[in-house]
């Protein structure tokens, strides 16, 4: 494939024209829209609906602009550092969080990481959906616990728990009783958490009896009293050193981790290297009381 068509085709792409893109980059246009014709009979398909006015991308043009434009920008950024001799992060830098996280952390760690890398432009989306991160053009993405996927490579910064806490009011069941529960997502039917405490494995019935969508409602429920719940041990650890949330135990074969990952086939540019080192700064440990006390600074 010609490279040069390539990056003229994504001209005309992004200025959503021939003439737009000539004006704007002073190339003829003659030229831009022969390397897209050329291109096109190439792949032997249409990457432009062409009407009187208008010019569109097709579904094929949208798929080819979607995978080499950032491509094309990071070589692009790439060569001009090599050329300077220099390898201070700049440029934009995608990346998607998910929400908990993104609430709890993100925020900060941006501000922090713009403080130290001023050329940057960051933007965070946050969502707790698996992003396509060639398709929708991402640099860096945090997941929790995610699935196996050749296409991504990554590190682990961070590492979570599930414990099951309560109000101190809230009196923890006897055996064959059912605690009042609160769930994060859909109402399902009675289940029982296995925990582990000081004292070894027990179970405790819970009879789910409200459903949250986040865990700051779920959090806010159980501090108000009506029911246990089990939550992050990052998101209660100083409630329940201050007193005001209690532990029942450690949800057994409930651990997570926090991957930031990043497609195997891209470059790994300067301003992914210097988020990742960013993240391992921040928690240098990787553990959850790490993380609550990040929070509270």
């Amino acid at each position: 494939m010609d490279l040069v068509a390539v990056s003229d085709f994504n001209l005309v792409a992004r200025h959503g024209g021939v003439g737009r893109a000539a004006r704007a980059t002073g190339r003829p246009k003659a030229t831009l829209s022969r390397r897209v014709t050329d291109l096109e009979a190439q792949l032997g398909v249409r990457l432009f609906e062409r009407g009187a006015r208008l010019l569109t991308l097709t579904e094929e043009g949208r798929a080819l602009f979607a995978r080499t434009s950032a491509l094309l920008t990071e070589l692009d950024e790439t060569a001009k550092e090599i050329a300077s001799g220099a390898q201070t992060p700049r440029g934009h830098l995608r990346i998607s969080a998910p929400l908990l996280f993104s609430q709890t952390a993100m925020g900060k760690l941006a501000a922090g990481f713009i403080t130290k890398n001023p050329a940057v432009h960051l933007q965070v989306t946050t969502e707790d959906r698996e992003v396509d991160m060639v398709e929708e053009a991402y640099d860096l993405v945090i997941r929790v616990n995610p699935k196996p996927d050749e296409s991504l490579v990554g590190r682990i910064f961070l590492h979570d728990r599930l414990v099951v806490v309560a109000n101190p009011a809230l009196a923890r069941p006897r055996t064959g009783d059912a605690v009042p529960a609160i769930v994060r997502g859909p109402m399902a039917g009675a289940e029982t958490w296995d925990v582990i405490t000081p004292d070894g494995l027990s179970q405790i019935a819970a009879r789910p009896i409200l459903s949250l969508s986040s865990f700051f409602m779920v959090r806010d429920a159980v501090r108000a009293g009506v029911g246990a719940a089990p939550l992050p041990l990052s998101f209660v650890s100083s409630e329940i050193a201050a007193g005001t949330l209690v532990a029942w135990g450690e949800v057994q074969g409930h651990r997570t981790s926090l991957w930031a990952l990043y497609p195997t086939r891209r470059l790994l540019n300067p301003r992914v290297s210097a988020f990742l080192e960013h993240l391992k700064a921040a928690f240098p440990e990787g553990s959850p009381e790490e993380l609550a006390g990040y929070m509270e600074r």
